[in-house]
C-alpha cells in the first residue's frame, strides 16, 4: 500500500449525506486512504446500497440519522463511537423568489444546511478535544461565499456554515483540531439535476439550454465532479494539513476568487 493509500489508516471518519453524490464520493476517497468510514443520512435504503458498493474498497458501515433532530444525532453518534474525521455534507437546496420564501422553506433550509452541521459538530467535538486531534470539514457551497438570486434561504444557511467554521476554528486552534469548509460550485449530482428540472419547468428553455445558462458563470465552462470535491476533503484530512484551518476552499473552476 502506498503512502497516499494509507495516510488515514486507523482513523474513523463519519460522512453525513453519505448515500449518494458528493457524500458518497468523499466516503470512497477516505476509504481508499485507509480510513474506516461510517455513512450517515436519512435514507436507509440509499445508505445500505452505498455501503454494499463501497465494501470492496474498505471498512464501511452506515447509521440512519436525521441531522435536523438533536436526539437523532446524539443517538447516531453514540452508536458510531469515537470519530477522528467529521465531514458534514448533508444538505438540501430549494429555490424561490424572496417574496415567495415562506417560513417553512426558510426554516427547512436553516435546519438541514446549518443546524445539522452544528449538531453533528457538537456530537464529535468533546471526543476530539479529549484526544487532542480531529479534522472537521463542512461541505458548504459557493452559495456561502457569494449570493445567488432566488435561493436567499439556502445562501443564508451556507453563509452561516462558513461563519460557524471560522469561529470554531479559532476556538480549537491550539487543540490539535482543524475546522474547514469546502465550497463546491455547480456539481454533477442529483441536486444539480433537480435545479435543471426546475429551470426547464418554469421557463421555455430545454435542459441543454438550462445547462448552458449555468455554465456561463464558470470560467472553465464545466461543472465540478463529486470526485474533485472529495479530493479537496482528503487533502484537508491528511497529515501535513495541520496549518490549514478556518478556510473556505472554493471548488468552482474559478467562479469564486
Amino acid at each position: 500500500m502506498n503512502p497516499i493509500q494509507s495516510s488515514l489508516a486507523g482513523q474513523h471518519a463519519v460522512v453525513t449525506g453519505g448515500g449518494s453524490g458528493i457524500g458518497a464520493a468523499i466516503a470512497e476517497t477516505l476509504l481508499r486512504a485507509g480510513a474506516r468510514v461510517t455513512l450517515m443520512g436519512r435514507n436507509a435504503e440509499r445508505l445500505n446500497a452505498q455501503r454494499e458498493k463501497s465494501r470492496a474498497i474498505g471498512n464501511v458501515a452506515c447509521i440512519p440519522v436525521d441531522v435536523t433532530q438533536e436526539e437523532s444525532v446524539a443517538n447516531a453518534f453514540e452508536k458510531a463511537g469515537a470519530v477522528d474525521i467529521l465531514v458534514s455534507n448533508a444538505g438540501q437546496a430549494q429555490a424561490a423568489p424572496f417574496m415567495h420564501t415562506d417560513m417553512s422553506l426558510w426554516q427547512r433550509m436553516l435546519d438541514v444546511n446549518l443546524t445539522g452541521v452544528f449538531l453533528c459538530t457538537r456530537a464529535v467535538l468533546p471526543g476530539m478535544l479529549e484526544r487532542g486531534h480531529g479534522r472537521i470539514v463542512n461541505v458548504a457551497s459557493t452559495a456561502g461565499q457569494i449570493g445567488y438570486a432566488y435561493v436567499a434561504a439556502y445562501c443564508a444557511a451556507k453563509h452561516g456554515v462558513i461563519g460557524l467554521t471560522r469561529s470554531l476554528a479559532l476556538e480549537v486552534a491550539t487543540k490539535g483540531i482543524t475546522v474547514n469548509a469546502v465550497c463546491p460550485g455547480y456539481t454533477e449530482t442529483e441536486l444539480l439535476h433537480a435545479s435543471l428540472q426546475q429551470i426547464t419547468s418554469k421557463t421555455s428553455r430545454t435542459e441543454n439550454e438550462a445547462r448552458e445558462s449555468l455554465l456561463r458563470s464558470n470560467p472553465q465552462h464545466r461543472f465540478v465532479s463529486p470526485e474533485q470535491v472529495a479530493n479537496a476533503v482528503l487533502w484537508l484530512c491528511q497529515p501535513g494539513s495541520d496549518a490549514i484551518t478556518g478556510q473556505s476552499v472554493s471548488i468552482s473552476g474559478g467562479e469564486v476568487m
